[in-house]
């Protein structure tokens, strides 16, 4: 493929600020904008959560409607548009029977059956745009039917003929609408059977959307190095090790990137006292209002530590909660903001609560508003994944100078290096071993370094100054999808590799 201008589709269940429930929206507002500054023809597709989408501040038009023909059925579907950003169109999927009105998202029965057709309906979009694309983006389990498709019954649609798809893995642990480890081995999707039909709902929830797309799609990547090679063991491939082993020549990782806009220190609305690496010691100010929010002793020399993340087990709350009463004997002060409904970490974080009431702060639901304020007032950052594919929290967390203390794995491993005091080298502290102890020695050497000021300085300094937007990802997406397109070539319309 020439160097030329890229016609580029992203297709993703959410798409901020229109839809968010974690990161994956982030990533899909963030990297087409960056795309479409470095000159491409980009889009984006996403469902239209009707009830849940402001319209008042972003707003949209109806474009199309038709009766969507899937197995002899007709479902009627309307196609909205918007703007993600100038000339950057957004354009929504809109029906009344998968994307009702609903209080959240996710958490149908019937989750498979939403996203099936969605995917018929994103594909019947791009064809009445009549703008065939050079790559379409697929973004996670969502999304994973259109290479499927692509391979399958438009194989022979000269539409799609330059078409090639990329499927990124956000976090492999969800692969369809269900836990897949509840499935029974006799129901599981084997990728290769027939599709069921659409109003065959039973067979139609167990169909393993992300299975079939990377059977299918031209290329595959993770949203980090180590993810992509973690992945393709047995201990984090979520038994689809093997097939992305047998797939592994068009496997790649790109670490993902944060918004410098919309994470600012500079600029942020939300922020008691802006500031940057020069002027880092407004931080104080923003620490201040911090304790003074939640009623917490107001103390320059305590050190905040944070966590800013879902409340559920990936993030490493059994190990944390194994930790905390060892922690907070310590002076310092501890707070968690983060949503989550699992009753077990829940109750355990709420009696942990209850015994440090002067020292730990428990914020659930997560907070959008106070978010960048706890990075600011914070002075680490914590979050002990027992894995994470890329994790952008830390990233944000360094942007305003608050010190990740992680483990060492996936993209945590790829983004934060080790600090040590005799080289000067390193932007936050690691543990290799997922254990207590591993967390209780990295969280005391963080501690203890904070005690040092010209040290902590300078690890503050260096977070301020570290370069983590989505110029370099975007650019590398960029490369390869050139790459996918070539693969595409390399095996026509088949897509498998040998």
């Amino acid at each position: 493929m020439k160097r030329k201008k890229l016609k580029i589709f992203h297709i993703a269940s959410e798409v901020e600020p229109f839809s968010k429930t974690g990161g994956l929206a982030s990533i899909t507002s963030s990297l087409p904008r960056m795309q479409k500054e470095l000159g491409h023809d980009v889009a984006v597709i996403t469902p239209f959560y009707e009830g849940l989408i402001n319209l008042k501040d972003h707003p949209v038009e109806e474009i199309f409607s038709e009766e969507l023909l899937i197995n002899d059925i007709k479902y009627p579907v309307s196609y909205l548009k918007g703007y993600l950003s100038h000339d950057l169109p957004i354009y929504f999927i809109a029906d009344k029977k998968f994307f009702k009105p609903r209080e959240k998202i996710y958490g149908s029965r019937s989750e498979n059956s939403r996203f099936f057709f969605f995917d018929i309906a994103a594909l019947s979009l791009i064809k009445k745009l009549e703008q065939s694309p050079d790559i379409i983006h697929c973004h996670d389990w969502h999304t994973g039917l259109i290479p499927y498709f692509l391979k399958g019954r438009y194989k022979s649609d000269p539409f799609w003929e330059n078409t090639a798809t990329l499927f990124t893995i956000h976090n492999l642990v969800y692969q369809l609408g269900h836990d897949w480890w509840l499935i029974p081995d006799d129901k599981r999707d084997d990728g290769r059977s027939a599709l069921p039909h659409l109003h065959e709902t039973e067979r139609v929830e167990t169909i393993n959307f992300a299975k079939r797309a990377i059977m299918t799609a031209d290329a595959i990547n993770a949203v980090s190095e180590t993810y992509k090679d973690e992945i393709m063991t047995k201990n984090f491939g979520e038994e689809l090790h093997r097939i992305l082993k047998n797939r592994e020549e068009r496997i790649f990782g790109i670490v993902n990137g944060i918004d410098y806009d919309d994470y600012n220190p500079v600029t942020d609305p939300g922020l008691t006292s802006n500031y940057n690496y020069e002027s880092y010691k407004k931080k104080a100010i923003n620490k201040e209002w911090l304790q003074k929010h939640f009623k917490l002793k107001v103390d320059p020399q305590i050190p905040i530590i944070c966590m800013t993340s879902r409340i559920v087990e990936q993030k490493g709350f059994h190990l944390l909660i194994e930790v905390l009463p060892v922690i907070l004997k310590l002076d310092l002060q501890f707070i968690i903001m983060g949503d989550g409904s699992d009753k077990t970490i829940l109750s355990a974080l709420e009696k942990i609560q209850k015994k440090f009431p002067r020292k730990f702060v428990l914020q659930n639901p997560f907070l959008h508003k106070y978010e960048t304020s706890l990075y600011a007032g914070s002075d680490i950052f914590l979050l002990p994944s027992r894995f994470e594919p890329c994790g952008i929290n830390q990233m944000i967390a360094l942007r305003y100078g608050c010190i990740p203390v992680v483990h060492h794995i996936g993209g945590l491993a790829d983004t934060i290096v080790n600090f040590s005091v005799r080289k000067k080298t390193g932007n936050g502290f690691t543990f290799k071993e997922y254990g207590a102890l591993d967390l209780i020695i990295a969280l005391t050497r963080a501690i203890e370094n904070y005690k040092h000021p010209e040290t902590w300085k300078e690890l503050v300094i260096s977070g301020l100054k570290e370069a983590n937007s989505w110029k370099i990802p975007a650019k590398k997406y960029i490369d390869l999808y050139r790459v996918t397109f070539k693969l595409k070539k390399k095996n026509g319309h088949n897509g498998h590799s040998k």
